[in-house]
């Protein structure tokens, strides 16, 4: 007699819901339970520029007499704003910080990038190398700043180690001349922040894809079409990020200017930090300081929108689209000028 196999039927496990929250749908569950940390981020970014906007609009300082909140007896409306925009000194600040920005970014990119091409090869000894060349970012800004101060001294190691090679006494003024200081500054920086590029665009050239690489090898493609048509292509979300990344910090550059003069000598160092550091607390000009900081927030904020377009738009692409489509004209390029080299 045939055995008779029963069949149970399989019985699905209950569809978990959210709590209810006392009869509340799903959409509200979550806006609740998103609520903490909404509250969170509006404390910490919402309060302080609110604060700053209101003293901004009067001339309330700490030795006023009044707390923060009795700012409003000093009401002033626009007259901060005003001060800021016509005064020379700021615009002369806004420029510094532009200029230092610009070398700064384009220096460490330059370099880093260099860097990272020549570690992309396997070699003896390169993970210790990699190691020793991401030292100066893990150094605390503050002491970068006193190593340099004292290396840039008249007397000092610089001066000295130039007079060696050169054969005669060597007497430059790193930290006095007003054409050489800036200088100084961007070397201090360029040293601590090269190590950041460097390994953002050492990790973008260790993923691009090998397959791309070996085949424009083997047609004959030398290094300079490959790094032309292929890498520079493919590596350009990664640059632009870099160069973004780099430029807000650079742009926020405080330690190396007011380290080594303190702004000076004069304001020939004078960022818009350091310009803005005096004008709170050296001449504790709060309302000032405030309405200046939202006039220099404005400025980036809208340089930043057009900053980040590029960085969006690569985001909106496909990794095929990337490393195919996008380099479609690229590698029809990259023929040409193969067949232009048989040719020669």
């Amino acid at each position: 007699m045939a055995d008779v196999v029963t069949e149970h039927p399989v019985r699905q496990a209950p569809r978990r819901r959210l709590p209810d929250f006392g009869g509340r749908s799903e959409g509200v569950a979550s806006r609740l339970l998103i609520a903490p940390g909404q509250l969170l981020m509006t404390f910490i970014v919402a309060f302080p520029a609110g604060l700053a906007i209101y003293i901004g609009f009067t001339e309330w300082t700490p030795t006023s007499g009044d707390n923060v909140w009795g700012a409003y007896h000093y009401w002033h409306w626009f007259s901060g704003y005003w001060e800021a925009l016509t005064s020379g000194s700021f615009w002369h600040a806004m420029w510094l910080t532009a200029w230092f920005t610009g070398v700064a970014v384009g220096a460490e990119f330059v370099i880093g990038f260099a860097l990272a091409l020549l570690f992309l090869k396997e070699f003896r000894g390169r993970g210790v190398l990699t190691l020793f060349f991401l030292l100066p970012m893990m150094v605390v800004p503050a002491v970068s700043g006193f190593i340099f101060f004292m290396i840039f001294q008249v007397d000092g190691p610089l001066n000295q180690a130039l007079a060696v090679i050169l054969g005669h006494d060597v007497v430059i003024h790193w930290l006095d001349d007003p054409g050489i200081v800036m200088w100084s500054a961007i070397t201090v920086d360029v040293w601590q922040w090269t190590p950041l590029m460097f390994l953002i665009l050492l990790s973008g050239l260790v993923a691009l894809p090998e397959d791309q690489m070996n085949q424009a090898r083997i047609l004959g493609a030398g290094f300079w079409h490959r790094f032309r048509y292929l890498m520079l292509p493919m590596l350009k979300p990664i640059i632009l990020i870099a160069l973004i990344i780099r430029a807000i910090e650079v742009f926020k550059v405080f330690d190396a200017p007011y380290l080594l003069t303190q702004g000076g000598p004069g304001d020939a160092s004078t960022t818009i930090s350091v310009y803005l550091y005096r004008a709170v607390i050296i001449d504790t000009r709060w309302g000032f300081a405030s309405a200046a900081a939202i006039i220099v927030l404005l400025i980036v904020s809208f340089a930043g929108m057009f900053a980040v377009r590029p960085i969006e738009q690569a985001q909106d692409e496909t990794f095929e689209e990337l490393v195919g489509a996008e380099t479609a004209d690229a590698s029809q390029s990259l023929e040409d000028a193969i067949a232009a080299e048989a040719r020669v």
